[in-house]
């Protein structure tokens, strides 16, 4: 059985598919009574499952006119690059690390093989250190390695 931001995520992802436009606007108030649950649900499925490192960008306004944009991301090589780079200045879990480097090989800009290998490194077993420093010594190395990937792209 589907959970509610699994239905919450479906509908969304209806609705962009619908837009034409790769980017809608929703207000977390009527998601919330139409799915009838609490604006913190809403809050979690944007935060899960429309992050930037799933390939989404969330802007939000909250008050009487709020409102909740999402947009696909459709960047050229550079920005996608720039933007994935931003994201290794923060600890990186080993979840979120995966949506990235997904991001970056659907982007084109990495290879399967180069997905792969950077999975490989980036992995939990791998990085076998205690939650905190292992999050920051995964974010230094793919800061590191896509560093290197976009260079020699060049």
């Amino acid at each position: 059985m589907p959970s509610i931001v699994e239905d919450i995520a479906c509908f969304l992802l209806a609705r962009l598919a619908q837009s034409g436009t790769g980017s809608i606007e929703v207000r977390r108030r009527e998601l919330a009574a139409r799915f009838s649950c609490a604006p913190s649900q809403i809050n979690y499925c944007l935060a899960t499952r429309f992050a930037f490192e799933r390939g989404y960008l969330v802007k939000s306004r909250r008050g009487g006119g709020g409102y909740i944009r999402i947009t696909e991301i459709k960047a050229d090589g550079r920005e996608l690059w720039g933007r994935a780079l931003e994201q290794c200045n923060i600890p990186l879990s080993q979840t979120t690390t995966e949506h990235l480097v997904e991001l970056v090989y659907r982007g084109g800009l990495i290879t399967h093989r180069e997905a792969k290998l950077l999975l490989a490194a980036a992995d939990r077993q791998t990085l076998a250190l205690i939650p905190p420093l292992r999050d920051e010594m995964r974010s230094r190395l793919l800061r590191a390695m896509l560093g290197t990937l976009m260079i020699n792209e060049r």
